[in-house]
């Protein structure tokens, strides 16, 4: 690992069982567990020599726990400029230069950068709530753009998935639970079919919190694999050993 400079408020924070470290600043952005099990949960398309696109990557994290996973190439998408910032010096920190880049833009305009139909397997960690006449949103403006739809809601994030995607790549999202039937009306429209799902609970015998959701452009409908459920803490509030293989262990093999 590379020492960085690092700037006023920042620190780092690392996923021992990828080997990777990510610089972040907790008054701006900071990962969470959610970041983790979507690149744990992205399964690798053919030899992953394909290029891979992380839409939305914030400070980086999850196509950077993703890259140990493949050889060929990542681009990470990010619109605020600290982010992105950010996301190019945890690269050159884990000597990850010549394989991942940054494209600092709004994802909309991508396609000056990436050529539609050009990707193999596209991550995103998209901001979870939707716009509306009762939305409170964040007063901090790095929060309010992770958190909130205020740059492109579900439907334009299909659609831009579409875009990029060769047919028959894959698409991995980490979601709310209560967005599901938003999310199953946004993917059929744009002609990706949704093929596998897991629930996460932050404990047992509560309601699930987060969703993984794995698609396909332009599948066959039909299919959809739901897989084990994760539940996150025990009782005690400590992680379960699921969750602490991925974080420390050897799950990712």
């Amino acid at each position: 690992m590379i020492q960085p400079i690092l700037k006023e408020g920042e620190r780092i924070d690392g996923l021992p069982s990828q080997k990777i470290n990510i610089i972040q600043n907790p008054d701006m952005f900071s990962y969470s567990l959610d970041a983790v099990l979507l690149a744990h949960f992205a399964d690798v398309k053919g030899k992953g020599t394909g290029l891979t696109v992380d839409i939305g990557a914030g400070t980086g994290a999850v196509g950077l726990f993703y890259a140990p996973k493949v050889t060929g190439k990542l681009a990470l998408v990010e619109i605020q400029p600290e982010l992105a910032d950010m996301a190019k010096r945890s690269i050159a920190m884990n000597e990850l230069t010549q394989r991942v880049s940054v494209i600092e833009s709004d994802m909309k305009a991508i396609f000056e950068d990436i050529q539609p139909g050009s990707v193999e397997t596209v991550l995103s960690n998209p901001p979870y709530f939707p716009l509306n006449e009762t939305t409170k949103t964040n007063h901090d403006k790095h929060y309010q753009l992770a958190r909130h739809e205020l740059t492109i809601d579900l439907p334009g994030l299909a659609q831009v998935v579409n875009k990029l995607l060769k047919n028959n790549g894959k698409f991995y999202m980490v979601h709310r639970p209560d967005r599901l039937a938003d999310i199953f009306a946004a993917f059929a429209s744009r002609k990706l079919m949704i093929k596998r799902i897991q629930f996460v609970y932050g404990k047992a015998n509560r309601e699930a919190n987060m969703v993984l959701i794995e698609a396909i452009k332009s599948g066959r409908p039909g299919g959809v694999r739901i897989m084990p459920p994760i539940i996150a803490y025990t009782s005690e509030n400590n992680y379960t050993k699921a969750v602490s293989d991925i974080l420390y262990g050897t799950s990712w093999s």
